[in-house]
């Protein structure tokens, strides 16, 4: 059966929710749904990911009101787009993505009326209730969570980690959510990774020298100073290390004056924002994440498809995607010298790298598929239009 399918999600921001979002989009128009996907603005100095839509052919509709930023009056508008947009259009299921998007999508369904769809659905991608804000606005946001929670048929966590912490922030007990995780196209390796890897460590003047590669955004929960720091150890421990950064963010200043002041900025490459990461994971050696919090790191789906290694902190879903001591290793968040250890055990050891990443490659692209995903949500929506 057909449904009719609506996606509220905040932004399209370079991020794991907004390659889900449209990647399962695109599976359900494949499959014969109706989809349309609603994504509100960026934040300043954000990189969008629209262009991913267009690829996929995938249907965007842009709501302006719809932001990031607290905002009565701007909140208030999203409200009464989102409930006039469910009253022309009757969905069968609107499924919201992350907090703005979720809050905001779920009280326009509630004023909807008779227009309030059968299946509502939301999906944490993570949470910032712990780890972004004061200890008072994290108790706010909390009870904020608790009572949306009543108004979505089912909750959905990308992650048992992520899962887990909502139980034990009270926003709802264990048996109403599904932990339904992502799932991406990950290509295998080719002949094309090959000469990108060629290419860009003739670019970044890599020689035969170690390869760190961190990507992502440059801001507090990504903990990028952890980045230089474990550099620094990594070359104090003898290794001859680069760190490449791919992506950028209002952190980026902090990192470079502290790479200057620790006496490693020649030994970071910094590159921006790039749409095409393929190439730059194949440059890499190891992948590198020092994150405070995360809901499933994407970065590390896709390094691990590429054949590489990840080191990372103990944060959010990480350990869901990061086998330790199998595909990488897993140490304390904020411990440079544990992350930096583990790194020279693999710089130093060809063979443990090419073993771990062929391990990653197998695991990650077994688990995390399109069509995998695209079936256990649809069982989510089966469910609750029974």
């Amino acid at each position: 059966m057909s449904l009719s399918i609506v996606h509220v999600i905040a932004r399209l921001n370079v991020g794991g929710a907004a390659l889900h979002v449209l990647q399962l989009a695109r599976e359900q128009e494949r499959r014969g749904h109706d989809v349309l996907v609603i994504a509100g603005t960026l934040a300043a100095g954000e990189e969008s990911m629209e262009y991913i839509g267009e690829e996929l052919g995938v249907h965007v509709f842009k709501l302006p009101v719809l932001q990031r930023e607290l905002s009565l009056r701007a909140d208030g508008a999203a409200v009464l787009a989102l409930r006039a947009l469910l009253r022309e259009r009757r969905p069968d299921v609107l499924h919201t993505h992350t907090a703005k998007a979720g809050a905001t999508g779920r009280l326009a369904a509630l004023a909807a009326g008779g227009a309030r769809p059968r299946a509502i659905v939301h999906t944490y991608h993570g949470h910032v209730l712990s780890g972004y804000f004061s200890r008072r606005w994290e108790r706010v946001f909390r009870l904020i969570e608790r009572g949306l929670s009543h108004t979505a048929g089912a909750l959905v966590a990308v992650s048992d980690e992520v899962r887990d912490d909502l139980v034990r922030f009270r926003v709802a007990p264990v048996h109403r959510f599904d932990v339904v995780a992502y799932g991406f196209d990950l290509p295998a390796w080719s002949d094309a990774d090959d000469e990108s890897r060629l290419r860009i460590r003739e670019e970044i003047e890599a020689d035969r020298r170690f390869v760190v590669g961190w990507a992502g955004r440059l801001t507090a929960i990504k903990r990028p100073l952890d980045l230089v720091r474990t550099l620094h150890a990594l070359v104090d421990d003898g290794v001859d290390a680069l760190l490449v950064l791919v992506g950028d963010g209002e952190d980026r200043p902090g990192v470079e004056a502290l790479a200057a002041r620790l006496g490693v900025i020649d030994r970071c490459r910094f590159v921006g924002f790039r749409k095409s990461i393929r190439e730059w994971y194949a440059s890499f050696d190891a992948l590198l994440l020092t994150s405070a919090n995360e809901g499933t790191p994407v970065v590390a789906i896709e390094a691990l498809a590429a054949g590489r290694p990840v080191v990372a902190t103990r944060a959010g879903g990480t350990g869901t995607v990061v086998a330790n001591g199998e595909s990488g290793y897993l140490e304390a968040i904020g411990d440079t010298d544990a992350l930096a250890a583990r790194l020279a055990l693999l710089a130093r050891n060809e063979e443990l790298r090419a073993r771990m990443g062929e391990r990653g490659a197998e695991d990650v692209r077994g688990r995390f598929t399109v069509l995998r995903m695209a079936d256990e949500v649809e069982a989510v929506y089966r469910r609750l239009l029974q």
